[in-house]
């Protein structure tokens, strides 16, 4: 993953990172904005993944219908994801077909109509996933426990938005909040692949040098305040299956305290990729908790834990499906007894060498393919920088077993976590 990069910022702003690669001859296109649900206010949630959709939607270069044609007919993929922190599209195409979507994203980032009738029509589609979400118990719980974690900073609510503002968000509301983000300033293009450095470079130059440089985005800057005490919560609904869903809250990326966390992560869950975008699956089951749990106390079926990489502190998350005979007292029981294990004694040396080794199997994974190697580009100047790809593996390795038991007795305290349980409606105990 370490060949040398290239970083150059236009005059008006725009960043790009392009990185050669000859092995295929394909090219992965990503155009980055520093803009999600962390920079939305209540009235405007959900706001820039609904003008994510938009941006499908057609401008007076492209309709939406032909851009969907002349993407599919180079036999390449194209799609978009919005996040906490950010909002990325990208193309993955044949070498020779690429500039289609230099193309595409140059003449979207400032040309998209927002056209009343597919704001409308949009809204529908909107609304109809975020109910189809609300099917999911994981959901429902989820949404609860972030809102109970955060009560002040924007991490507070969900990517997709609350039904309230879904139903009353405006065109003019999405296309403000477009005019004021999709901008080449708020922007970083990265591409991987088989192409040459100068010929794309001058290509990119005669799309976005007549954009124009925008006036810096405001960003609703309020810190969360530090959690005083323990909060529970119960959530019921329907289904058959107990759940808790227990977040404590966390660094942000950039934090110095990350690394330890995410090796503690993979101690006592199993590894997670941070990659988004796939990465092999590697089991979990050596991993403490899932041994204590589903193994040994038979208190839950499954067990999974995640720390996902944020500009602002987050959460960290562990989640356990209850075993149906079990309460969920029981499982809270026994995954805090492994917490306070890890807090009375460091691992050993042998168990953070294999926590490290898995995760850093994930990272090799989610790196090898030429999207993956585009999507790294972009993923970590959202929250930090693309140095701290490169020394992931050795920010990794430096993490000792003292470090480990230090990040459990600092982060992983009652008072600074929420404990969520969603309970079947058809529950006896």
């Amino acid at each position: 993953m370490l060949k040398p990069i290239q970083k150059i910022t236009l005059d008006n702003g725009l960043q790009i990172m392009l990185k050669e690669i000859h092995t295929a001859p394909i090219v992965s296109h990503w155009l980055w904005y520093r803009v999600g649900s962390r920079d939305e206010i209540p009235g405007k949630t959900g706001a820039s993944h609904w003008v994510e959709h938009m941006q499908f939607k057609g401008t007076p270069q492209f309709s939406a219908d032909e851009l969907e044609k002349m993407v599919a007919r180079t036999g390449g993929v194209w799609n978009a994801l919005t996040y906490l922190d950010w909002t990325t599209f990208y193309e993955t195409m044949p070498a020779d077909k690429i500039d289609l979507a230099l193309q595409l994203e140059a003449d979207r980032m400032v040309n998209s109509t927002f056209d009343p009738d597919e704001v409308a029509s949009e809204r529908t589609v909107v609304m109809s996933e975020r109910q189809g979400r609300e099917n999911s118990p994981g959901f429902l719980l989820g949404e609860a426990v972030r809102a109970a974690a955060f009560r002040v900073h924007s991490y507070h609510h969900e990517v997709i938005g609350d039904t309230a503002d879904l139903e009353s968000m405006t065109r003019d509301d999405l296309y403000n909040h477009y005019r004021a983000y999709y901008r080449p300033n708020n922007a970083i293009l990265t591409m991987a692949g088989d192409f040459e450095t100068e010929t794309v470079l001058r290509r990119i130059g005669e799309l976005y040098d007549a954009h124009p440089l925008g006036e810096e985005p405001t960003r609703a800057r309020r810190e969360e305040p530090a959690p005083r005490g323990e909060h529970s919560l119960t959530v019921e609904g329907p289904g058959e299956t107990t759940i808790v869903n227990v977040v404590y809250h966390s660094p942000a990326a950039s934090h110095p305290d990350f690394f330890p966390l995410l090796v503690l992560d993979s101690l006592l869950s199993g590894p997670s990729g941070l990659n988004l975008f796939g990465g092999g699956g590697i089991s979990n089951n050596t991993s403490r908790l899932y041994t204590a749990l589903v193994e040994e106390k038979n208190v839950a079926v499954d067990i999974a834990g995640g720390l996902p990489a944020t500009i602002d502190p987050f959460l960290y998350s562990l989640h356990l499906i209850v075993h149906p005979q079990k309460t969920a007292a029981e499982a809270l029981a026994v995954l805090d007894g492994e917490i306070r294990r890890l807090q009375d004694n460091p691992p050993t040396q042998k168990e953070i060498d294999r926590a490290v080794k898995q995760a850093r199997a994930l990272f090799a994974y989610g790196g090898e393919s030429i999207t993956n190697q585009a999507f790294w580009l972009g993923f970590s100047e959202m929250f930090a920088s693309y140095e701290w790809v490169t020394k992931y593996i050795d920010c990794l390795a430096a993490v000792t077993p003292a470090d480990v038991q230090r990040i459990a007795q600092t982060y992983l305290q009652p008072k600074n976590r929420v404990v969520g349980t969603y309970l079947p409606y058809n529950h006896s105990h």
